[in-house]
């Protein structure tokens, strides 16, 4: 139900996570960051293919070893009540399980990755880097499919730090999941 404001606050209008939920099911995708609104198309078939091979790799990894919990969009996860995020995929170790809740992942993930499409590279890079290190998010992996590039950044301070960049059919390893090496193709694939 919508919420009706007395008045018209001065100043700019900062949404918030209630604002987020009245938002229309028009199959587009929704973020709030802080406070302000991004509407996303709906991802392309080639995003999509990627998303799922490393949700395939990543989940098969993780649930064997009982690490903890792999999601992947639509999910929404709450960093505050104006920054309302749908990062592509998220890893939650176990013993974080109570930040999710019913209705969403409420605190910072372990893990958020990011797939480039063309129009979110600065997005991606640029905003929601700097709001996935402000609120803590210590791992994050920004991945294109179109340069077949996949970087991998750990939070340091207040900002993220490249630790590697691997392009092609190379193989990645990570300090995250120490026992799991990505053959790369298989996430191109």
């Amino acid at each position: 139900m919508s919420r009706v404001p007395d008045r018209v606050p001065p100043g700019p209008i900062k949404l918030t996570y209630e604002d987020y939920v009245d938002l229309p099911d028009d199959g587009r995708r929704y973020e709030i960051l802080d406070g302000e609104l991004e509407v996303s198309p709906a991802p392309a078939p080639r995003h999509q293919a990627v998303l799922g091979n490393l949700l395939w790799i990543l989940h098969g990894h993780v649930q064997e070893r009982g690490l903890g919990r792999v999601y992947c969009a639509p999910i929404d996860v709450i960093l505050a009540p104006t920054s309302v995020v749908q990062p592509d995929l998220i890893f939650i170790a176990a013993g974080r399980e109570s930040i999710v809740t019913e209705r969403a992942i409420e605190g910072p993930p372990d893990l958020a990755v990011e797939i480039l499409s063309p129009w979110s590279g600065r997005r991606d890079r640029v905003a929601k880097a700097a709001l996935y290190a402000r609120h803590g998010i210590r791992h994050y992996w920004v991945v294109d499919p179109d340069a077949r590039l996949l970087e991998v950044y750990e939070l340091e301070s207040a900002a993220y730090r490249l630790v590697v960049k691997h392009e092609g059919g190379a193989r990645l390893r990570t300090a995250l999941f120490p026992e799991l090496e990505i053959g790369l193709d298989r996430v191109w694939a």
